[in-house]
């Protein structure tokens, strides 16, 4: 930790419940396998699962090209076709990463970056977990995204998952960052503009708010939403979000034939919990995350990076 964190304006931005929830959960709960959270079994605390899943991926030969998957992201594009959407912002590129754990394997930043070479994009938006364990120091994940960071060439905002604690807010931010806390930014473009919110992690700490994330925005507006789960779909979609992005589930990261998720690691409906999806309204992508966890090792689900571009419907 390099930069010191603002604990009375952190909580000023999240609310001073849900800074207390996550500052409790942080220091007495997170490095638990069981209870806690909306699911009630935490497999990233369960360390020596990891340890057989790498032998058996060894014994039937599979953990050379699991691991070559997960340094490898895929570059997806994607189109989201959005009714009312300024003039200004059609064709505007938001390049999504998720759940980057920076400090799982000390080849994954350096091949990101190259990965990310000559990729365009007009914003970068990152839903959640930088660091690869729930607790214990976070210096290794900081310093993998200070050398991402260097090369993203446009603005950026994110929320925290549940990997990350509350207090990374400071050095991410200081790295050009916008953590949003259950909160809103305009972003404008020509005479117009849209919003982008971002809430805290629902899936562990419980601490997101929709309601409070929207707050500023004008009804009518445009609004894009960033959450680290897809677990606040229902809240997103009626609270008139147009878009919704998110990951956390990995896209099961080790799947069977045909990219079927073993594990989803989610209360949302399967149909929610990978790629493109639909709720009302609202547009959602869950990303199968650019980093993995556990173990760097994907089978039948591709890392990858998405490039969203938003398209007025006509």
């Amino acid at each position: 930790m390099d930069t010191e964190p603002d604990f009375a304006s952190l909580q000023a931005r999240l609310g001073a419940e849900h800074t207390r929830r996550r500052m409790v959960r942080q220091t007495t709960h997170i490095a638990r396998i069981f209870g806690g959270g909306r699911v009630r079994v935490h497999i990233e605390n369960m360390t020596w699962l990891h340890g057989i899943v790498a032998v058996g991926l060894r014994l039937a030969g599979l953990h050379r090209r699991a691991r070559r998957n997960a340094l490898s992201p895929v570059l997806h594009r994607h189109s989201v076709r959005i009714s009312h959407l300024p003039s200004d912002f059609n064709g505007f590129r938001m390049l999504h990463l998720s759940d980057l754990h920076c400090d799982a394997d000390a080849d994954f930043v350096p091949a990101l970056i190259q990965r990310l070479a000559g990729v365009e994009y007009d914003a970068c938006v990152m839903t959640g977990d930088f660091r690869l364990r729930t607790f214990g120091s976070y210096t290794r994940a900081i310093a993998g995204m200070r050398q991402l960071m260097a090369a993203i060439k446009a603005p950026a905002c994110a929320v925290l998952g549940n990997h990350d604690y509350l207090e990374m807010t400071a050095d991410l931010e200081a790295m050009g960052i916008r953590v949003l806390l259950n909160e809103g930014v305009p972003f404008e473009r020509g005479g117009s503009r849209i919003w982008i919110a971002g809430v805290d992690d629902a899936h562990y700490y419980e601490t997101a708010d929709v309601e409070k994330a929207s707050r500023a925005i004008p009804p009518g507006e445009i609004a894009i939403l960033l959450a680290h789960s897809p677990d606040v779909y229902a809240a997103a979609a009626e609270k008139g979000f147009a878009v919704m992005l998110c990951g956390h589930t990995h896209g099961g990261q080790l799947c069977l034939p045909g990219g079927v998720m073993v594990l989803k690691n989610s209360r949302s409906p399967r149909r929610f919990c990978k790629g493109a999806w639909q709720c009302k309204g609202m547009k959602g992508y869950t990303s199968s995350g650019t980093g993995s966890s556990g173990l760097a090792a994907r089978l039948n689900c591709p890392a990858e990076i998405v490039v969203h571009r938003l398209e007025k419907e006509t």
